[in-house]
Parts: C-alpha cells; sequence; structure tokens
C-alpha cells in the first residue's frame, strides 16, 4: 500500500557480485545508510555526471535557459 504524500515508486532487484558489493559498501555513511540509498544515490550520481539528468529537465522544459 502506497503511503499518503509519496511519490510512485518502483522496486527493483540487482544483483551484485562480491567484488562490486564491496565497492559499494565503502559509500556507506557517505552515499546513505541503508543498502537502497546507497545504490539509489550511485545511480543517480552517474546519471548527473553523464548529462542524463540536466539533458532529460531541458527535454522537458524544466531547465532554465543559460
Amino acid at each position: 500500500m502506497r503511503e499518503r504524500g509519496r511519490a510512485k515508486t518502483k522496486r527493483v532487484q540487482v544483483t551484485f557480485t562480491q567484488e562490486q558489493w564491496e565497492l559499494i559498501e565503502r559509500f556507506r555513511g557517505v552515499m546513505g545508510n541503508d543498502d537502497a540509498e546507497i545504490v539509489r544515490n550511485i545511480v543517480l550520481s552517474w546519471l548527473a555526471e553523464k548529462s542524463v539528468v540536466s539533458y532529460r529537465i531541458k527535454e522537458k522544459g524544466g531547465g532554465a535557459e543559460s
């Protein structure tokens, strides 16, 4: 059941190798405290780094003109 006031969410299950997870664990406390928060923030950081986030905002007309 969806909590009132929260945006729609999508849950996904991903699998990591032990080596990948050890790398992700290094971000605990830096990019979040629980597993989902850490992985979500890593993905969002990567998207922002690749300019995907700003491109999508501009594409939808929500970005400020430079």
